[in-house]
């Protein structure tokens, strides 16, 4: 679907105010005409992209990351990820964080689709990969970075999608990816 093909539902852009410039995301207001000639405010918060990465292990098993979110107050247990750096390849992020995260490095790397978080009010993509050829390197979290390596059986991940126990969407996304798709 392309916005060319459905022009009637089409907003414009008439202008864009900067709100907050923080070190991950910004947040802008556009003023935007509507179809019917109205227009209305958009708040928009600017991120410059993500990885995800699936790392499977030789015997089966997906290697996930446990640490605390403050925004949400909870402990989750995630894929390893995060945000491209300034020109910076999605594989060369995904390969960074996969060693920060994990300590871990892959012989390979594929690509298994992109998606947006949540389109209607951010710009962030997410570029999902699955590693494979796991072998130990060097960790090096970032300094406020918090994690525990957690390797769990494919199928016991998705036990655990399906029972609520992970429920951070890039993680349900990613293992629900792999098992429709591989």
């Amino acid at each position: 679907m392309t916005t060319e093909e459905f022009t009637h539902l089409r907003e414009r852009g008439l202008t864009q105010e900067a709100a907050f410039r923080g070190n991950l995301v910004k947040v802008r207001v556009d003023t935007v005409a509507l179809p019917n000639g109205e227009t209305a405010q958009r708040e928009i918060v600017e991120h410059p992209g993500a990885v995800a990465v699936v790392p499977m292990t030789d015997d089966g098993k997906v290697v996930l990351v446990r640490q605390f979110r403050y925004p949400i107050n909870r402990i989750t247990l995630e894929l390893p990820a995060g945000k491209l750096e300034l020109g910076e390849q999605p594989e060369a992020t995904c390969m960074r964080e996969l060693a920060e995260e994990t300590g871990l490095k892959a012989e390979h790397l594929s690509k298994l689709t992109e998606f947006v978080v949540a389109p209607g009010y951010t710009t962030e993509r997410i570029t999902l990969y699955k590693a494979t050829g796991l072998t130990p390197t060097t960790a090096a979290l970032d300094e406020d970075e918090f994690v525990e390596t957690v390797e769990v059986p494919f199928d016991e991940a998705l036990a655990m999608v399906r029972d609520g126990r992970i429920f951070d969407a890039k993680t349900m996304i990613g293992l629900m990816w792999l098992d429709r798709h591989s």
